[in-house]
C-alpha cells in the first residue's frame, strides 16, 4: 500500500471550528478523517506528523525548514511521498528553501494549504489535500512521477522554487510567472513531462544550514542616499537588489558609489527584477551596465523567494565568495532560466 507522510505545520487548512467556542482550532488526525471522509477511498497508508506547537506561517524560520528537511530525510525510506500542510503566506519561501536543502530528491514533497479552513462548507482544503496526496502517490515505471519540491494549489502543480503567492482572496492563490505548471488537475491528472525534473542518479543528501544575514534593497524613484546606505553600509553578507525592468537602477553617482563600496567590502549583490515576469539582463541598457561592470550578479528570472533562500543556503555551505557568486548564476534545482 502506498505510504504518504502528512506533515502539518499550521495554516488555515488545518483549522476546524471548536464545538464549544466556535473559534478556529487545529485539527488532529481523527478530525481530518471526519472532515475529509474521501481520504478513506484513496486506499493510502497515511501518517500525520504535527508540529508542536503549530504556527502561523508568518512566523516561519530557517530552523523550522531544517526541522522539516531533517524529518523527511530521517523517514525518507518509509514513505512514497510527503505532503506538507502549510500556511500560504510563506509557502513559496518554504518550498524554495526545501528544494535547496533536499539534494538529489527522488520522491515528491508537495506543499499545499487552503484559503478557507477545512471545516467550512465552501472550503478549498479538501480538493487541495486530496489531489496533493494523489500527486505524491503517483508513480511511473516504479519511480515517483514528481521527484521535486512542489506547491499544489487550485488545480495546478508548480515547481516550488518558481512559485509566488499573488492573491490573498481567491482560491487561485499561487502562480509560477516564469516557468510552466508541472501538472493540472481536471477530470484527469495531466502531467507535463517536459517540465518535470529528471530522477537523480545519486542518493538523497540533506543540507540544513542557512545564513539569513541578508539585506533587501528595493528601488523606487526618489530613493534617498540615506535609505540606500542603511542597507549597503550595514553588516549583512549579501544584498538582494530589486531593480526596475530588466535589471535597471538609477545611475546617480552616489548610488553607484554605495554599491561599489559594499562590493569592495565583500558583500554579494544579486540583481532581480521587480517585474513578476521576465529576466534580468545586465548590460542591456546603460542603466544596468555599470552594475555589471562593478560585479553585481544577475538573478536572471528567479523569484524573490528563491533568490533569498538560495543565498541563505549557499552562504552557509562554507563556499568562498567567488564560488557563491558562481553558483548563484547557475540553476541548481531548476530555479532559474539562463538567458
Amino acid at each position: 500500500m502506498t505510504k504518504i507522510l502528512i506533515i502539518y505545520t499550521g495554516g488555515t487548512i488545518g483549522m476546524v471550528n471548536d464545538a464549544d467556542t466556535g473559534a478556529l482550532i487545529p485539527f488532529n488526525f481523527k478530525q481530518i478523517q471526519q472532515n475529509v471522509p474521501e481520504l478513506a477511498r484513496l486506499n493510502y497508508n497515511l501518517e500525520v506528523y504535527s508540529f508542536d506547537p503549530i504556527m502561523d506561517s508568518s512566523n516561519m524560520h530557517p530552523d523550522i525548514w531544517a526541522e522539516m528537511a531533517q524529518l523527511i530525510f530521517t523517514r525518507y525510506d518509509e514513505f512514497d511521498g510527503f505532503v506538507i500542510l502549510h500556511g500560504s503566506d510563506t509557502m513559496a519561501f518554504t518550498a524554495s528553501a526545501l528544494s535547496f536543502m533536499l539534494q538529489n530528491l527522488s520522491k515528491p514533497v508537495i506543499l499545499t494549504g487552503s484559503q478557507l479552513p477545512i471545516g467550512e462548507i465552501r472550503t478549498d482544503a479538501k480538493e487541495n489535500l486530496i489531489t496533493a496526496l494523489e500527486i505524491a502517490a503517483t508513480k511511473e515505471n516504479g519511480k515517483a512521477k514528481i521527484p521535486e519540491v512542489c506547491i499544489y494549489f487550485d488545480s495546478q502543480l508548480f515547481r516550488g522554487n518558481r512559485s509566488i503567492k499573488y492573491n490573498s482572496e481567491k482560491f487561485e492563490a499561487f502562480r509560477s510567472p516564469n516557468y510552466p505548471v508541472l501538472a493540472e488537475a481536471g477530470v484527469h491528472l495531466t502531467f507535463f513531462n517536459n517540465y518535470i525534473l529528471p530522477q537523480p542518479e545519486k542518493e538523497l543528501q540533506v543540507l540544513l544550514d542557512f545564513n539569513s544575514n541578508i539585506g533587501v534593497l528595493k528601488m523606487y524613484p526618489g530613493i534617498s542616499e540615506q535609505a540606500v546606505m542603511a542597507i549597503t553600509h550595514s553588516s549583512v553578507d549579501a544584498i538582494v537588489l530589486e531593480t526596475f525592468g530588466s535589471g535597471n537602477t538609477t545611475t546617480a553617482e552616489w548610488f553607484i558609489a554605495c554599491l561599489q563600496e559594499a562590493i569592495t567590502k565583500g558583500k554579494i549583490i544579486v540583481d532581480i527584477s521587480q517585474c513578476q515576469r521576465g529576466s534580468v539582463e545586465l548590460g542591456k541598457y546603460e542603466t544596468s551596465k555599470k552594475l555589471q561592470e562593478m560585479g553585481v550578479i544577475s538573478g536572471y528570472d528567479m523569484t524573490f523567494e528563491a533568490t533569498v533562500t538560495k543565498l541563505m543556503y549557499l552562504l552557509a555551505q562554507g563556499h568562498g565568495k567567488d564560488e557563491v557568486i558562481k553558483l548563484m548564476e547557475q540553476s541548481l534545482r531548476g530555479e532559474l532560466t539562463l538567458s
